[in-house]
């Protein structure tokens, strides 16, 4: 397949640096938003007078012909990888040469590959985030589905992975609901930046042709163009913020992965998975194993490098496109796949978990969780709370040694700690109290877990 800079050169490239160099056997997925800017800028260069209305025509219909057939064809861009394509651009324009001829060579005028590929990668990150986007508010309405159904069912919260103190399982669940809830805020402030056309900025100083970037900028849907011809066909911070707020999605899938990891284990045995996500053990018939959230949690990691990656590629780059920004697609596309499929697959494991309710109502009435109630109980009666919580470490001493909760302790020796306990201790550390004590904005008091189940639908509603 012809190269699109072959007059300057005399001997044909090595075949396997050709390897090396080409990149289509993986931007061949650029191909659709490629095509759809070629049919913008045939727009803008006939605007120009570079082409005349039948010129245009004919690039309109050969676009319209590849597009349609690259949509229904997979067999024919992987044909493209085997017969030598460089990249997607020179692909598109030899298979254009081929339907309509030598106008065909007329599209490029006054056009880069650096300025192309800039384009196209911005159509690409923006219908990426797009995707990402709907799949992080199909995944927090699931959260929120199953935070409601479980608004009065008790849990104990951890601390250092210790006992801390109760919460209702609704409300631990809508923890991670805030998390993405921020997610979907990077990747839409990522999602503004991104939206900026650098198409007309030539290879590096601009074009030489009249064309109208505010007009073609609308033609793709572009909010603004850029206005920089040297830092806009080598920008690549669209990708790294792309790429950091990927990084994050998948840090808050994984720490739920994590969370629902121990959940489902037997020393804990507050939820169970459906089978429709776990795997058995090919020795141990007996096994349930979560899977699809250890995968989760084993991808966070491969993302989390492919941001790294990036930022290394980066670094060191003089102005303007060096071809080091080759590498800035793989990491994008394999990130963009992982981040989608991994909030679908955290959906099912959310829809499908069976709560065990009973399990976790034992474990939080035991463990001492009520111990800075009553340390609070004792700040209402006037007492100074170090003072207090000085106290109520003694009681729980006391507790330990007799194997007992603070709630099975006689009135007799709360009073020897202080005078100030009255028979009223009992309906203070009790669980629901505990709960319902914590009244305010964010606490886990069951109408404050209700209030945020109602804001944050309608946030994403």
């Amino acid at each position: 397949m012809s190269k699109l800079w072959g007059g300057r050169f005399q001997e044909e490239a090595d075949a396997r640096f050709a390897r090396y160099n080409e990149s289509f056997s993986f931007d061949q997925r650029l191909f659709s938003v490629d095509v759809r800017g070629s049919l913008a800028y045939a727009e803008a260069i006939a605007e120009a007078g570079i082409l005349d209305e039948q010129e245009l025509h004919q690039i309109q219909e050969g676009l319209r012909a590849l597009l349609e057939r690259g949509a229904s064809d997979a067999a024919w861009l992987t044909a493209g990888v085997a017969a030598g394509a460089e990249d997607v651009h020179s692909f598109v324009e030899s298979e254009l040469f081929k339907l309509i001829g030598s106008v065909a060579h007329k599209l490029h005028t006054g056009r880069s590959r650096n300025d192309q590929v800039a384009t196209d990668v911005r159509l690409f990150v923006r219908e990426a985030i797009d995707a990402i986007d709907a799949q992080l508010v199909s995944l927090q309405r699931a959260l929120l589905d199953v935070a409601e159904a479980n608004v009065d069912t008790p849990m104990p919260g951890y601390t250092h992975l210790q006992k801390a103190q109760p919460v209702l399982f609704g409300h631990f669940l809508m923890a991670y609901v805030e998390m993405f809830a921020r997610d979907l805020e990077r990747f839409r402030d990522a999602r503004r930046r991104t939206n900026r056309l650098p198409l007309g900025s030539g290879a590096l100083a601009g074009n030489n042709h009249a064309i109208d970037r505010g007009a073609l900028a609308k033609a793709l849907g572009f909010e603004e163009i850029t206005y920089n011809s040297m830092d806009a066909v080598s920008d690549r911070d669209f990708v790294i913020e792309t790429l950091a707020a990927a990084s994050l999605v998948m840090i808050h899938l994984s720490r739920l992965s994590e969370d629902l990891i121990l959940y489902t284990s037997n020393e804990f045995g507050f939820v169970e998975m459906s089978d429709k996500v776990s795997t058995g053990s090919s020795l141990m018939p007996q096994k349930k194993n979560p899977d699809a959230l250890e995968l989760i949690r084993g991808k966070t990691g491969r993302v989390v490098g492919h941001q790294m990656a990036l930022l290394t590629v980066t670094k060191g780059l003089p102005l303007c496109y060096n071809k080091d920004l080759q590498e800035d697609k793989e990491p994008l596309f394999d990130t963009v796949d992982t981040v989608i499929e991994s909030l679908a697959v955290m959906e099912i494991v959310i829809r499908g978990l069976k709560v065990r309710r009973e399990k976790m109502l034992a474990a939080a009435s035991r463990g001492y969780l009520n111990a800075t109630e009553v340390a609070d109980y004792l700040v209402r009666k006037g007492m100074p709370f170090r003072k207090a919580h000085e106290v109520v470490g003694q009681i729980v001493v006391l507790g330990l040694q007799q194997g007992k909760e603070i709630g099975d302790l006689p009135l007799d020796v709360f009073r020897s700690y202080s005078p100030l306990f009255e028979e009223d201790i009992f309906v203070a550390v009790s669980l629901e109290a505990t709960l319902a004590g914590k009244d305010v904005h964010g606490g886990t008091a069951p109408h404050r877990v209700k209030e945020s189940i109602l804001r944050a639908r309608s946030r994403i509603s």
